[in-house]
């Protein structure tokens, strides 16, 4: 397989073929250390191809098409982790940056399934809601909440703290 750009669409096409045969299985397997899910590792794979196709034109050869498309996977691994979908989906991590009951954090480490939570979260009133949103699934810090919405750091801390009580309510009512 020879590793120059193509001029013409019979050669492009059997190029990507070959690309395919040769590295969707170790594409699939670096998106899922990723990502840790097979069905978005294929979706990944199938993302890093579509690329692959769009762009063998512009292949320069200077590393290996198999080098070139690892690239392309990790990118899109890390795009999609960078994504606000995935972050939706993973809504509590276990680094928590206040200090909450010890039960509270082993509830959300083991239920964090997802969309559990995040009924419970958007069954909560909305200013609770938004300090979890903005803490937990977009990350910001408790400074950055403060510039955001104008809620001094310490009522930003009460109303994270509180909206956890009531997250461990709902969790108590379902046990």
């Amino acid at each position: 397989m020879g590793e120059k750009k193509t001029d013409n669409e019979f050669e492009r096409n059997e190029i990507v073929r070959e690309l395919i045969d040769d590295f969707a299985e170790q594409i699939k397997r670096l998106a899922y250390t990723y990502v840790k899910n097979w069905a978005v590792a294929d979706d990944i794979t199938q993302e890093v191809f579509i690329s692959c196709f769009k762009n063998i034109d512009h292949f320069r050869g200077e590393s290996s098409y198999k080098t070139w498309l690892f690239k392309i996977t990790v990118n899109r691994c890390k795009d999609y982790l960078k994504s606000k979908w995935f972050r939706s989906m993973v809504p509590f991590r276990g680094d928590e940056k206040v200090e909450v009951a010890t039960g509270l954090d082993e509830i959300l480490v083991q239920k964090s399934e997802g969309e559990e939570i995040s009924q419970k979260v958007l069954s909560l009133s909305v200013k609770y809601r938004e300090v979890i949103i903005l803490f937990y699934y977009e990350d910001l810090s408790l400074q950055e909440i403060e510039e955001l919405t104008g809620i001094k750091t310490e009522t930003v801390k009460t109303r994270l703290r509180r909206a956890k009580l009531q997250l461990r309510e709902l969790y108590k009512e379902v046990e």
